[in-house]
């Protein structure tokens, strides 16, 4: 296997660069912050970027829990990729993380400053200190349920092909992690009905929501309710529509990711 290393200070924008280095290289598969990806899709591992503490991110990144490091040593095996990008802090962290993984001797070394200016390295300094932003280079779908309750934004790489040809090459994911300076928050339950309320309130032929059911998961929530709809509306569409932007709504307002809004049709009142 071809092992190649992006080495660079935390915060220098090595996985903003990631997936334009893999491309040049013809890399398949990257480990980056605990992480296997391949093209565009998590294959397996967890992101250092929920753990609670830089500690714990740390010990995640470099592989020390042994469930986590031999479930990322399975998928390889089942994979077999010909080549992979490993991305660290430094030369000691990357050979560290080669080794967990037993990936074989590394085959190029990369400096973030060999692929990246001065300038683009400032402004990605900049963004981390001030910001608490972290990127992940995949789209925000993959890691969605990963990271519900996260403040996950979309991040479009784009390439100019010529002076009036743009093509969109990646999307990677920004996220603010747990141990930022931005500290921890939570989202009470009672916040969450409200905001159903106010929103399916405000569908015409809804004439009441009422028991609330709201059910916590590691990769998301699930919402029940019960509704009394308008006489002479059509039941369906309107469900449907109230599912949708209950969804849309929760999901925008808390990061929390919506895994279902199930509805239950108790009664028709007639105005």
């Amino acid at each position: 296997m071809r092992v190649v290393v992006l080495v660079g200070p935390s915060g220098t924008g090595k996985s903003y660069q990631a997936m334009s280095l893999a491309n040049k290289e013809r890399i398949e598969y990257i480990i980056d912050d605990g992480l296997l990806i391949s093209g565009n899709k998590v294959l397996g591992g967890s992101s250092a970027k929920k753990e609670k503490t830089k500690l714990a991110a740390v010990r995640r990144a470099l592989f020390l829990d042994n469930e986590h490091r031999n479930k990322v040593i399975s998928i390889l095996d089942r994979e077999k990729p010909e080549s992979i990008l490993v991305i660290g802090t430094s030369n000691k962290m990357v050979e560290m993380i080669v080794d967990a993984l037993k990936l074989g001797e590394i085959s190029k070394k990369v400096n973030i400053a060999d692929i990246s200016t001065n300038e683009e390295i400032k402004i990605a300094s900049k963004v981390r200190k001030k910001e608490g932003k972290h990127v992940i280079p995949v789209p925000t779908f993959e890691i969605k349920k990963q990271f519900s309750g996260y403040f996950l934004n979309p991040l479009r790489i784009f390439k100019r092909l010529s002076k009036d040809e743009i093509q969109e090459m990646d999307e990677h994911s920004v996220v603010r992690p747990t141990f930022s300076y931005l500290g921890k928050y939570t989202i009470s339950d009672r916040v969450i009905r409200e905001l159903i309320h106010y929103t399916s309130n405000k569908i015409i032929g809804i004439y009441k929501i009422e028991n609330i059911y709201i059910t916590n998961f590691n990769v998301g929530i699930i919402i029940e309710m019960d509704t009394h709809i308008v006489y002479g509306n059509p039941i369906r569409p309107i469900i449907e529509l109230v599912q949708e932007r209950v969804k849309e709504e929760i999901e925008e307002m808390t990061s929390l990711n919506v895994i279902a809004v199930n509805i239950f049709v108790k009664g028709l009142v007639d105005l």
